[in-house]
């Protein structure tokens, strides 16, 4: 199967020039002007678009068992949405139950994921430990392409990871050139927070904000960014939502540690006032953890974009029905936390920051695919066009407009965050490994069509930090 893309103008993280793009059994084999191709090569005309790497989403939760019932998006669906919205790879995350085996949960996963339609990798994550633990994450990264392993500082009395935890996990990463990855959210305060809401009459969601304020964020991601520094590891903190976490991120930055942020498409545009809508599913539908904040943090969140302090976009992609939610009906302690927005967040990001200035159409292609790729390791495989890469292209027309609703996406959700919002920047096109698999507005997205990618382990910070470390080496007085 070969596919030629020609008219259109490349943009990368880097560059952006006119020229076609051929592709060949999966993969990108060449890429210039008037180029030499089968006659009976599948033809996508391009012009007045952009040819761009397919999106690279770092975090999802497909299937997952979570707060007593299951995310009602599986493999297949959620990644046939976000093939249709022009993201072609994630990552999931494996989250074992306390005292599973880290393997025994991996397989889990790995089992549900066969039926994906686009590629996927897993971060695993250490939510106990033991010597076990220490012993399957060395089999994870050295059999199973697995660089990098996830920490929940929050969820007391459930996958919160205490700080022997990762001190402990952060250690054994550094060591296996794996990175660390933490939800930053200090879970002690947000439980004896929850009681105290609770306790006051205020049972429906608008507790759930009241229950995670901004500074038990920060106070969390400070935490495991100065484990991380006296751990000599680099760090990557999840959905960053608020001014304070991203004050310690640009903070540790600014100082020479690598530290990585992430930041979700509906953090960027949705606020807090959700949460107090009078319709108490509407307001439901919105949990999530971190929730969503005012309008000044979304500035900072911008701000954290365009500095590049944050550097991945991502949408902690967790789908639950208004049936599932309502189990918190009389508890917001109680509602299943998680939000859609893998169809969404690429056409999301471009209209609200490309179409506003705030991005440029390379720190598109960068937040959204390019800087995950090489973070993770799997560049340029991924997040590129270049000779040799898969064949993961989106065509991007930036004319083209969409009202997104929960009746027209392909989510498999009944609720949309992003509800009415029209959109300028759509994409035209999606390539999975060189197969057609989106083309103005028709998905041919195949069951199990989507290959694991394995992620190698020492991303080149490890070189530069194992250097660091041999410099600063302490040594002993030498008293005799």
């Amino acid at each position: 199967m070969s596919v030629i893309i020609s008219g259109g103008t490349v943009v990368t993280a880097d560059t952006t020039y006119k020229a076609d793009v051929y592709c060949q059994d999966g993969k990108i084999l060449a890429i210039g002007e008037n180029l030499d191709v089968p006659l009976d090569a599948e033809k996508i005309d391009a012009t007045d678009k952009y040819i761009m790497p397919g999106g690279i989403d770092p975090h999802t939760h497909m299937q997952l068992p979570f707060m007593g019932t299951v995310a009602s998006e599986d493999f297949y669906s959620g990644t046939a949405a976000g093939l249709a919205g022009g993201t072609t790879t994630i990552i999931d995350f494996v989250i074992p139950a306390p005292q599973q085996s880290l393997l025994e949960a991996y397989e889990q996963w790995q089992g549900w994921a066969e039926k994906s339609a686009g590629d996927y990798s897993f971060h695993v994550a250490i939510t106990w430990w033991d010597d076990s633990v220490y012993e399957d994450m060395g089999t994870l990264v050295r059999e199973h392409g697995v660089n990098s392993f996830k920490h929940f500082m929050a969820y007391k009395n459930a996958i919160m990871a205490d700080d022997e935890t990762l001190v402990k996990s952060f250690r054994r990463s550094m060591d296996l050139g794996a990175i660390p990855t933490v939800h930053a959210e200090n879970g002690e305060l947000v439980f004896q927070l929850q009681q105290e809401i609770l306790e006051q009459g205020i049972t429906g969601p608008e507790g759930h904000p009241l229950s995670r304020p901004p500074a038990v964020e920060g106070e969390a991601a400070n935490r495991a960014i100065k484990i991380a520094e006296v751990m000599d590891v680099p760090i990557y903190i999840v959905h960053v939502s608020c001014k304070d976490s991203m004050d310690a991120i640009t903070r540790a930055r600014n100082e020479g540690q690598r530290v990585y942020g992430e930041v979700l498409a509906g953090h960027l545009v949705v606020d807090d006032s959700v949460y107090r809508n009078e319709d108490a599913e509407f307001a439901a539908a919105h949990v999530m953890s971190p929730p969503f904040r005012s309008k000044e943090h979304q500035t900072a969140l911008w701000q954290g974009l365009q500095s590049g302090n944050l550097q991945t976009t991502a949408t902690d992609h967790c789908c639950f029905c208004a049936d599932q939610k309502a189990a918190g009906k009389d508890d917001f302690t109680k509602i299943p936390n998680g939000t859609a927005g893998i169809e969404d967040r690429l056409a999301v990001i471009w209209d609200s920051g490309v179409n506003t200035g705030k991005l440029t159409i390379n720190e598109f292609v960068a937040t959204t695919s390019t800087n995950a790729a090489k973070i993770f390791n799997i560049y340029p495989q991924k997040g590129s066009i270049s000779v040799g890469a898969d064949a993961d292209l989106v065509v991007w027309d930036p004319k083209g407009t969409r009202t997104i609703s929960a009746k027209t996406h392909h989510q498999k959700i009944d609720f949309n965050i992003f509800e009415r919002r029209t959109v300028t920047g759509i994409p035209t096109h999606t390539l999975s490994r060189g197969k057609i698999v989106w083309a103005n507005g028709v998905l041919d997205a195949v069951r199990g069509a989507g290959q694991y990618v394995k992620r190698p382990a020492f991303n080149p910070m490890f070189d530069a930090l194992r250097r660091q470390s041999e410099v600063n080496k302490p040594t002993a007085v030498d008293r005799d």
